[in-house]
């Protein structure tokens, strides 16, 4: 069919619109593909010229400088320095025992160490450097610097890396970092990129775990050109990381390293609360162990001294191992039963030396008896027939709630490792966890803080804090974060009778004032610092009836491991409280012999800030302190001089 001439016309009209678009199309990705080559040739020549040749760009990670860690006065306790160290990229060297020859005729080398080196690479990616020689000298390093062409993928390298400049001062509370473990990897869901790197340090007890993702920042990265041997040509660029948040604690240093020199190698432990915020100014366990030994990784022998010894140096004894509390337990007995209204402060108590309940007979420490005790004198003369008499009037279950209000039986919130919860024995405890039921002597015993019952050094200051203030004061470890201030934990009053309380301090002022005080031997003269305490002595080993019979066998004739352990709690000033302290001696024999001299000592020295004055002691002690004195002060000189050499 012919068409018209205006149906010809309309379809040329078509058929160039479509050329003009098709066309377009054509022209406009014509141009775009221009561009692109453009931008490649051009714009890009220099990075593909890397890559023609050869060379290659390598992200790598910047390890964040780790926060520090200051007491409460701004001295620092855990902080960072420079080391130099020596890696090694797998896939750069090629060869990996080639390198390393060739490194070991450059510098020495610890079999040890290429050993760990070599189980580190197996398990990390190849572009990853490893450590092959850490806290090697500057002038280790200009060797490899200079035989750089000769050993591929090996690098000198500069970090940080903890130091813990008081040595064991600080051990239990601030713990130590380490290597990234794989149980270390496991805590983590997700783990930042930063952890993989090896040898790169996180916290492993105490602060530094607890608190290890505010103290670690986080990660820089930077773009590195390297040639076809691994060799670093140039940095490209450099994003820096976000340096870990600063720490500060409430102990004092001065006071901490005075306690831990005061304990020296006794098997032992010290707690210095302030009543004002619930600050822990000083918590110590001795003896000690070096961190600064854990840092890279401490060496088998050396784990072996610690582990072997009997005294348990690595063990956080203040609130890691629980204690039956002894006669530091006898004010809780006390406040229970004046709680629910059984005793009187003029009802005496005769003791005979020992009391027979339900067919079995409990004794008193003094085989003689103590005769007629009212109550003040039954606290200050640690008369345990007394107690005996209160218990079986009040009963275990009250005894037992007004021990938990006073903070023993609790987990205490401080960022330490093993927190104990201690324990407070009831009814039900025994039911549930020994399967049998609760008879009278259990009660019995609890009374004097034996049988079942078991505290922490921490509980046992916390105790001494709430009885000398009458709130539910807490401990606090750490007063700020990065300059933000932790709230502070004064509590809430209790709800004890005030009067009751009153009666309590009285009788412990007693204990440490009167001549027939057990802790008057470690008396403070000065009167406005005047401390009140109880002591403590708890059994570790059951004396049987023929050994009573034939004389019980002196603590100092016993195996070290055999003696009983010693105790004390004290408050101070007596008119207007300021601190708590709580002392244990692991077989230290009795509490007025071996924990009250330590705590009365411990008391002064935070009271005064420092070094009290002799005549805050009694007479017969002022040449033993003055000694002591003398000594401490050229041990805190020789301190300070080794960290101003190292630092």
């Amino acid at each position: 069919m012919k068409r018209t001439a205006k149906e010809t016309s309309e379809s040329w009209a078509r058929i160039s619109r479509r050329g003009l678009i098709l066309g377009g199309l054509q022209l406009g990705f014509a141009g775009a593909l221009a561009l692109r080559m453009r931008y490649m040739q051009v714009d890009q020549a220099d990075e593909f010229r890397l890559l023609a040749e050869e060379n290659r760009i390598n992200l790598r990670l910047i390890p964040p400088s780790r926060g520090q860690i200051f007491d409460r006065e701004g001295r620092v306790i855990a902080a960072n320095e420079p080391a130099y160290r020596i890696t090694i990229v797998r896939e750069e060297a090629e060869d990996v025992d080639a390198a390393l020859e060739a490194l070991g005729r450059i510098v020495r080398l610890d079999p040890d160490e290429i050993e760990r080196a070599r189980a580190e690479m197996a398990r990390s990616a190849p572009f990853l450097p490893v450590t092959v020689a850490d806290r090697v000298s500057w002038e280790e390093v200009s060797r490899v610097a200079v035989n750089a062409p000769a050993l591929p993928g090996v690098s000198p390298e500069v970090g940080l890396s903890r130091v813990y400049p008081h040595d064991g001062t600080f051990a239990h509370v601030v713990g130590y970092v380490g290597p990234v473990s794989d149980r270390d990897l496991a805590r983590y869901e997700d783990p930042e990129p930063v952890l993989r790197i090896p040898r790169f340090q996180v916290g492993k007890v105490g602060v530094e775990r607890n608190y290890e993702e505010e103290l670690r920042g986080r990660a820089g990265a930077k773009r590195v050109e390297v040639n076809a041997v691994g060799r670093v040509m140039r940095e490209l660029d450099r994003r820096e990381g976000e340096a870990g948040a600063d720490v500060q604690l409430t102990v004092d240093a001065e006071l901490q390293n005075y306690v831990q020199a005061r304990l020296g190698e006794e098997s032992a432990s010290v707690v210095v609360m302030d009543l004002a915020e619930g600050d822990l100014l000083a918590i110590s366990s001795a003896p000690s162990y070096d961190p600064n030994k854990f840092v890279r990784g401490i060496s088998v022998g050396d784990y072996g001294i610690y582990r072997e010894n009997e005294r348990r140096p690595l063990a956080s004894k203040t609130v890691q191992d629980a204690y039956p509390p002894g006669s530091t337990f006898k004010m809780v007995t006390a406040l229970a039963a004046m709680d629910a209204g059984v005793v009187s402060p003029s009802e005496t108590v005769w003791c005979p030396g020992h009391l027979d309940v339900g067919g079995r007979r409990f004794h008193c420490w003094k085989r003689a008896g103590h005769g007629h005790m009212n109550f003040e004198q039954s606290l200050r003369e640690s008369c345990d027939v007394y107690y005996y008499d209160l218990a079986l009037k009040v009963g275990i279950e009250k005894i037992a709630e007004t021990a938990r209000r006073l903070g023993l039986g609790e987990v205490h919130d401080i960022p330490m490792s093993a927190v104990t919860d201690g324990l407070i024995p009831d009814k039900a405890w025994k039911r549930a966890n020994r399967g049998a039921e609760w008879v009278i002597g259990d009660t019995v015993n609890a009374s004097i803080g034996q049988g079942f019952v078991l505290s922490s050094p921490l509980q046992q200051a916390v105790m001494a804090a709430r009885l000398a203030t009458g709130r539910s004061i807490s401990p606090r470890l750490v007063k700020s974060i990065d300059g933000i201030e932790a709230p502070g934990r004064p509590g809430a009053p209790m709800g004890f009778n005030e009067t009751h309380l009153q009666r309590i301090r009285e009788a412990m002022f007693a204990v440490s004032n009167n001549r027939r005080g057990t802790a008057y031997g470690s008396r403070i003269i000065d009167d406005a610092m005047r401390m009140a305490g109880k002591t403590g002595t708890s059994q570790v080993r059951n004396i049987t009836a023929a050994e009573r019979a034939r004389g019980v066998t002196r603590n100092e004739d016993l195996p070290w491991n055999r003696r009983d352990h010693a105790l004390f709690v004290n408050f101070a000033p007596y008119e207007a409280p300021r601190i708590a302290v709580a002392v244990v001696v692991e077989h230290g024999g009795g509490g007025s012999a071996a924990a009250a001299p330590i705590a009365r000592d411990v008391t002064l020295q935070a009271l005064f800030g420092g070094d009290p004055p002799l005549d805050a002691y009694p007479t017969k002690d002022r040449d033993r302190i003055r000694e002591q004195q003398d000594r401490m002060a050229a041990e805190r000189e020789e301190r300070l001089r080794a960290w101003q050499s190292r630092a």
